[in-house]
């Protein structure tokens, strides 16, 4: 490793505070360059490296068909190095500051299926029938409060569509069960109605005896969602439990709350309602953030074809 190098990543353990995995990622990346462009993992002459060495460098990496993300994490390691050789007068330019990174690749959001969303919310309510049984639950009235209220949460949130801080939000005025809507406060404080469909209505309904039973009162400014104690149920804690249900319903523990709204939009895109109500029903500013949905149903549409069409060319067979 040559010195600079070494004063190099010196610099990051004491001035940037640096973890370990960081120094050796950059050290890693940076002799990385120094043996496919330069020759020599001990490369020294730091001064001689213009921008069309630092060009080859990511068509090397491209032709070894690394990802965008490593890419990106190397040329950010790389320029912070020669950032820091200019610093130190080293070198007079950094070749990297001319070379735009790949743009990385945006991915897809994650769905559940109408069955596994039926399937969570079963499995809210066999987990506190377990709990209950087993003396985990406080008592039975706290195990039946915490399966009501959750199950109305899942409900809601896929009916809307809704972010989570939307749906702990609510408060006991802003849903209206006769007409089906709730009014949700979205980022920047922006409002908007959300769509509580039938079996939402009905877990709210359902959840509603067992708020009251909290203390909890129908004042408008008064929280939907609440704890044990009456008070407004935190993100933390639904999610906490949602961890509880997700194991219960044997799915992977990587499933969000945020699942559901992206379910909710590919469903209805499924569905054939139209982007621009899409749009609308998750508060979107720009369509182009809608648009990744496009994407989804087409994946999914793609893999029924290969799975189902004779001359898809996955099976081989023919019609």
């Amino acid at each position: 490793m040559s010195e600079q190098l070494q004063y190099y990543l010196r610099s990051l353990e004491l001035e940037r505070n640096a973890s370990a995995h960081t120094i050796a990622a950059y050290s890693r990346d940076i002799m990385q360059f120094a043996e496919l462009v330069c020759g020599d993992p001990e490369f020294d002459q730091w001064e001689t490296v213009e921008v069309d060495q630092a060009r080859t460098f990511v068509f090397e990496l491209f032709n070894r068909e690394e990802s965008k993300s490593s890419i990106q994490r190397k040329l950010s390691a790389l320029r912070s190095f020669f950032k820091f050789l200019v610093r130190q007068q080293v070198v007079k330019t950094n070749p990297f500051t001319q070379i735009t990174p790949p743009k990385q690749e945006r991915p897809l959001p994650l769905v559940m299926s109408v069955e596994t969303v039926d399937n969570l919310v079963d499995a809210v309510r066999s987990y506190w029938q377990t709990a209950e049984a087993n003396g985990v639950a406080a008592s039975v009235e706290a195990a039946e409060f915490a399966s009501a209220r959750d199950r109305a949460m899942i409900e809601v949130i896929y009916s809307a569509g809704m972010r989570i801080s939307e749906a702990v939000g609510l408060n006991y005025g802003d849903v209206d069960l006769n007409e089906g809507i709730a009014r949700l406060r979205g980022k920047g404080k922006k409002e908007r109605l959300g769509i509580l469909g039938g079996s939402a209505v009905t877990a709210v309904r359902a959840y509603f005896p067992f708020r009251r039973a909290m203390g909890a009162d129908r004042e408008p400014g008064s929280p939907l969602f609440v704890n044990r104690f009456g008070e407004r149920l935190t993100a933390r804690s639904f999610q906490r439990n949602l961890k509880h249900y997700l194991a219960e319903a044997g799915l992977p523990p990587d499933f969000s709350p945020h699942k559901l709204r992206h379910s909710f939009a590919t469903h209805m895109l499924d569905a054939g309602a139209d982007l621009r109500s899409i749009q609308e029903m998750l508060g979107h500013a720009n369509l182009s953030t809608t648009q990744i949905y496009t994407h989804v149903s087409s994946a999914r549409m793609k893999q029924v074809y290969q799975d189902a069409h004779p001359r898809s060319g996955k099976s081989g067979k023919r019609g």
